[in-house]
Protein backbone atom coordinates (compact mmCIF):
# COMPACT_ATOMS: atom_id res chain seq x y z
CA UNK A 1 0.00 0.00 0.00
CA UNK A 2 1.07 3.57 -0.98
CA UNK A 3 1.48 6.55 1.52
CA UNK A 4 -1.17 8.20 -1.19
CA UNK A 5 -3.94 5.31 0.00
CA UNK A 6 -4.26 6.11 3.75
CA UNK A 7 -6.82 7.90 4.62
CA UNK A 8 -6.36 11.31 6.66
CA UNK A 9 -5.35 10.93 10.16
CA UNK A 10 -3.70 7.53 9.55
CA UNK A 11 -0.54 5.85 11.25
CA UNK A 12 1.17 3.93 9.40
CA UNK A 13 4.92 2.64 9.05
CA UNK A 14 6.95 3.15 6.18
CA UNK A 15 8.06 -0.39 4.54
CA UNK A 16 10.43 1.12 1.58
CA UNK A 17 11.03 4.10 -0.92
CA UNK A 18 10.67 2.80 -4.28
CA UNK A 19 10.96 4.61 -7.83
CA UNK A 20 7.33 4.23 -8.69
CA UNK A 21 6.63 8.09 -10.88
CA UNK A 22 9.16 8.83 -13.26
CA UNK A 23 8.54 12.49 -12.71
CA UNK A 24 10.99 11.57 -9.33
CA UNK A 25 14.66 10.71 -10.01
CA UNK A 26 17.65 9.02 -7.97
CA UNK A 27 17.97 12.53 -5.77
CA UNK A 28 14.68 12.71 -5.52
CA UNK A 29 14.46 9.56 -3.83
CA UNK A 30 17.67 10.62 -1.64
CA UNK A 31 15.82 13.44 -0.33
CA UNK A 32 12.89 11.80 0.73
CA UNK A 33 15.40 9.40 3.08
CA UNK A 34 17.25 12.34 4.41
CA UNK A 35 13.70 13.61 5.55
CA UNK A 36 13.53 10.54 7.61
CA UNK A 37 11.37 8.24 4.83
CA UNK A 38 13.13 5.24 5.63
CA UNK A 39 11.75 1.48 6.34
CA UNK A 40 10.35 1.17 9.97
CA UNK A 41 10.19 4.69 10.08
CA UNK A 42 6.57 5.28 11.73
CA UNK A 43 4.64 8.41 10.18
CA UNK A 44 1.15 9.84 10.76
CA UNK A 45 -0.83 11.58 7.50
CA UNK A 46 -2.29 14.23 8.75
CA UNK A 47 -4.20 15.50 5.89
CA UNK A 48 -4.43 16.54 2.68
CA UNK A 49 -4.23 19.95 0.52
CA UNK A 50 -7.87 21.27 -1.08
CA UNK A 51 -9.90 18.80 -3.19
CA UNK A 52 -8.45 15.99 -1.13
CA UNK A 53 -5.18 15.49 -3.32
CA UNK A 54 -1.99 17.50 -2.19
CA UNK A 55 -0.23 18.27 -1.20
CA UNK A 56 -0.15 16.13 1.76
CA UNK A 57 0.93 16.78 5.63
CA UNK A 58 2.74 14.31 7.02
CA UNK A 59 4.37 13.87 10.25
CA UNK A 60 7.87 11.67 10.52
CA UNK A 61 9.25 11.53 13.53
CA UNK A 62 9.48 15.41 14.55
CA UNK A 63 9.25 16.38 11.54
CA UNK A 64 6.01 18.10 9.60
CA UNK A 65 6.38 17.53 6.03
CA UNK A 66 4.52 18.61 3.12
CA UNK A 67 4.76 16.33 0.08
CA UNK A 68 3.60 16.37 -3.47
CA UNK A 69 1.54 13.39 -4.96
CA UNK A 70 3.88 11.95 -7.07
CA UNK A 71 6.19 11.96 -4.11
CA UNK A 72 4.03 10.22 -1.77
CA UNK A 73 3.13 7.60 -4.19
CA UNK A 74 6.78 6.75 -3.57
CA UNK A 75 6.76 5.80 0.04
CA UNK A 76 5.55 2.00 0.61
CA UNK A 77 3.73 1.61 3.61
CA UNK A 78 2.22 -1.24 6.34
CA UNK A 79 -1.44 -1.87 5.49
CA UNK A 80 -3.28 0.38 7.73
Amino acid sequence: MFLTELPDDSRSTVRSVIPSSPDLGEADLRRLAELGFIAGEPLHLLRRGPGGREPLAVRIGDTLVALRWAEARCIEVEGA
